[in-house]
C-alpha cells in the first residue's frame, strides 16, 4: 500500500503510556492507566488494570474480569473480529493475532492509512485460538520477542511427543512442567489431548481459574485435577502435573516423586538457558512468531514501514532493511518477553 500526506507518525506514535492514537483519543496497550485504552490479549504486560474505558475481543475482556475482577475498568467494550467501529475520527477492527484466546491484532485506519498494531502473535497453529490473519498496510507495528536467526520454530506436536515418550519411558516419575497460566498452559494441554492422551491432567492451584474460563468460552480440555495441598496419591507418579514455572524450584515442587521437571517455552531453544533453570525435559514451544514469522509476517502486510515495539529490535530492523523495508525500533516501555 502506498503512503498517503497524513503519516501515521504524526497521529500514531509513542508516548509515555504508550502507543496512542491521537485521532481516537485512546491508547493500544497501555502500560499506566489512560482514559481509553484498545487492549490486544490478556497477558499482564498488555492488559492492565484502572482504564477508564477498555475495547477488546469478548475473550479478553472475560479474562481481565477473571485476573483483575469486574470493576477493573471504568467500563469494558466487547468488538468481535473483523467488525469495523469508530473511536473518535479513527475506525478500528480486531483481528485475530493467534498468539492465546482472545488474542487480537489492532487495525487502525484514519484518511485512507491503515496502520497494524500485531500486540504478540504466532504464525504456528493453536487448538485453543483463532489463526493469525495478515492484513495489508501502511505502517507494521509488530513485536520481536525471539526476532534472531537462532529462533526457529520446531512443530509443537514434535514436543509433546518427547514429553509422553519421557512418560512411557519413566512410568515411576512424575512428569512436572512449567507453564505460563495464561494460554500456554491451555495450550499444552489441548495439545495432549490431540495426541491422544485422555487421562487426567493436575494442575497447580494457580493454573485452575483459567483453565475453568477457556472451558466456559468453549475450549474443550478434557479431565483436570487440582494437586491437592498434601500433594495427594503419593506424589502422583507416572501423572502430569502443570505449574507455574515459578514453582518448579520452591517448596510446593518436592511433593511429587522423583519429579521429571520439564518446561514449556520458546526459550527454551537455548540450551543453556534450559541448565541454568535445571530442567530436565526442555520443550520448546512458543507463543510468538520465529525469526522466519517475523519476517514473513511482516514482508506479507505490504506495508512501506515497519515499527518494532518490544524485543530483539536490533536484528528485525537490519534484516527488514536488506528487504527494502523501512524499519525502526520503537521506544516502549513494560513489555516482558514471554507468557505473563
Amino acid at each position: 500500500m502506498s503512503m498517503m500526506p497524513d503519516q501515521p507518525g504524526t497521529w500514531l506514535h509513542p508516548t509515555a503510556d504508550g502507543l496512542y492514537c491521537g485521532p481516537g483519543g485512546f491508547h493500544i496497550d497501555p502500560a499506566r492507566p489512560v482514559e481509553r485504552a484498545v487492549v490486544t490479549h490478556g497477558h499482564s504486560d498488555h492488559a492492565r488494570p484502572g482504564h477508564g474505558a477498555v475495547l477488546a475481543t469478548p475473550e479478553t475482556v472475560a479474562i481481565m474480569k477473571v485476573r483483575y475482577g469486574a470493576d477493573a475498568a471504568g467500563r469494558f467494550e466487547t468488538l468481535d473480529y473483523g467488525v469495523t467501529t469508530r473511536i473518535g475520527d479513527a475506525s478500528v477492527r480486531l483481528v485475530p493475532a493467534g498468539h492465546i484466546l482472545g488474542s487480537a491484532q489492532v487495525v487502525v485506519e484514519w484518511r485512507g492509512v491503515r496502520a497494524v498494531v500485531s500486540g504478540d502473535y504466532k504464525r504456528a497453529p493453536d487448538p485453543t485460538c483463532a489463526p493469525f490473519e495478515p492484513v495489508a498496510c501502511d505502517v507494521f507495528v509488530t513485536e520481536a520477542t525471539f526476532a534472531l536467526p537462532v529462533f526457529r520454530a520446531v512443530p509443537a506436536e514434535r514436543e509433546i511427543g518427547r514429553l509422553l515418550r519421557s512418560l512411557s519411558d519413566e512410568p515411576g516419575r512424575t512428569h512436572l512442567v512449567g507453564v505460563y497460566g495464561l494460554g500456554k498452559c491451555q495450550r499444552l494441554i489441548a495439545l495432549l489431548r490431540h495426541a491422544g492422551y485422555d487421562r487426567t491432567i493436575h494442575l497447580h492451584g494457580a493454573l485452575a481459574p483459567l483453565c475453568a474460563l477457556y472451558e466456559e468460552l468453549g475450549v474443550a480440555l478434557g479431565p483436570l485435577a487440582r494437586v491437592a495441598p498434601d500433594g495427594g496419591r503419593a506424589g502422583l507418579p507416572g501423572e502430569i502435573v502443570l505449574a507455574p514455572p515459578s514453582a518448579l524450584a520452591d517448596r510446593w515442587s518436592r511433593r511429587f516423586t522423583d519429579p521429571v521437571t520439564a518446561f514449556a517455552s520458546g526459550w527454551m531453544a537455548i540450551r543453556g538457558r534450559a541448565r541454568q533453570r535445571g530442567v530436565e525435559l526442555p520443550l520448546v514451544i512458543s507463543d510468538h512468531a520465529d525469526w522466519t514469522g517475523l519476517v514473513r509476517t511482516a514482508l506479507e502486510t505490504g506495508a512501506d514501514e515497519v515499527w518494532v515495539t518490544h524485543g530483539r529490535d536490533d536484528a528485525l530492523v537490519h534484516e527488514l532493511g536488506k528487504h527494502g523495508v523501512a524499519a525502526r525500533a520503537l521506544a516502549l516501555v513494560g513489555f516482558d518477553d514471554e507468557g505473563d
